[in-house]
Protein backbone atom coordinates (compact mmCIF):
# COMPACT_ATOMS: atom_id res chain seq x y z
CA UNK A 1 0.00 0.00 0.00
CA UNK A 2 1.94 3.10 -0.99
CA UNK A 3 1.95 6.35 1.10
CA UNK A 4 0.08 9.01 -0.63
CA UNK A 5 -0.42 11.43 2.17
CA UNK A 6 3.15 11.22 4.10
CA UNK A 7 1.71 9.98 7.11
CA UNK A 8 4.13 7.25 7.51
CA UNK A 9 6.59 8.92 8.81
CA UNK A 10 5.55 9.70 11.96
CA UNK A 11 6.64 6.01 12.56
CA UNK A 12 10.18 6.97 11.94
CA UNK A 13 10.07 9.42 15.17
CA UNK A 14 7.31 7.61 17.19
CA UNK A 15 7.21 3.86 17.73
CA UNK A 16 3.61 2.73 17.26
CA UNK A 17 3.50 1.03 20.44
CA UNK A 18 4.26 4.28 22.11
CA UNK A 19 2.42 6.35 19.72
CA UNK A 20 -0.87 4.63 19.52
CA UNK A 21 -0.89 4.17 23.22
CA UNK A 22 -0.85 7.28 23.87
CA UNK A 23 -3.08 8.13 20.89
CA UNK A 24 -6.33 5.83 22.66
CA UNK A 25 -5.04 7.21 26.22
CA UNK A 26 -5.85 10.15 25.34
CA UNK A 27 -9.46 9.44 23.29
CA UNK A 28 -10.07 7.87 26.81
CA UNK A 29 -9.04 10.36 28.86
CA UNK A 30 -11.43 12.72 27.03
CA UNK A 31 -14.27 10.69 27.25
CA UNK A 32 -14.14 10.41 30.50
CA UNK A 33 -13.28 14.41 30.76
CA UNK A 34 -16.61 15.17 29.16
CA UNK A 35 -18.64 13.20 30.74
CA UNK A 36 -17.62 14.47 33.95
CA UNK A 37 -18.14 18.11 33.45
CA UNK A 38 -21.85 17.08 32.08
CA UNK A 39 -22.60 15.17 35.48
CA UNK A 40 -21.24 18.10 37.33
CA UNK A 41 -22.63 21.03 35.03
CA UNK A 42 -26.36 19.95 33.97
CA UNK A 43 -29.46 18.73 35.92
CA UNK A 44 -30.62 16.75 33.32
CA UNK A 45 -27.75 14.53 32.68
CA UNK A 46 -27.50 12.37 36.08
CA UNK A 47 -31.00 11.71 35.41
CA UNK A 48 -30.57 10.37 32.50
CA UNK A 49 -27.82 7.78 33.19
CA UNK A 50 -29.83 6.40 35.31
CA UNK A 51 -32.17 5.51 33.11
CA UNK A 52 -34.79 8.02 33.55
CA UNK A 53 -34.37 9.60 29.53
CA UNK A 54 -38.32 10.67 29.74
CA UNK A 55 -38.67 12.66 33.35
CA UNK A 56 -34.69 14.11 31.71
CA UNK A 57 -36.44 15.25 28.22
CA UNK A 58 -39.64 16.51 30.17
CA UNK A 59 -37.13 19.15 32.16
CA UNK A 60 -35.57 20.01 29.47
CA UNK A 61 -38.51 20.65 27.29
CA UNK A 62 -41.32 21.09 29.30
CA UNK A 63 -44.31 20.23 26.60
CA UNK A 64 -42.41 17.03 25.14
Amino acid sequence: MADIDGQAKIWLVVKPEVGLLWLLGGVAFTAVLVHAVLLANTKWFPTFIEGKAKVAIERVIPNA
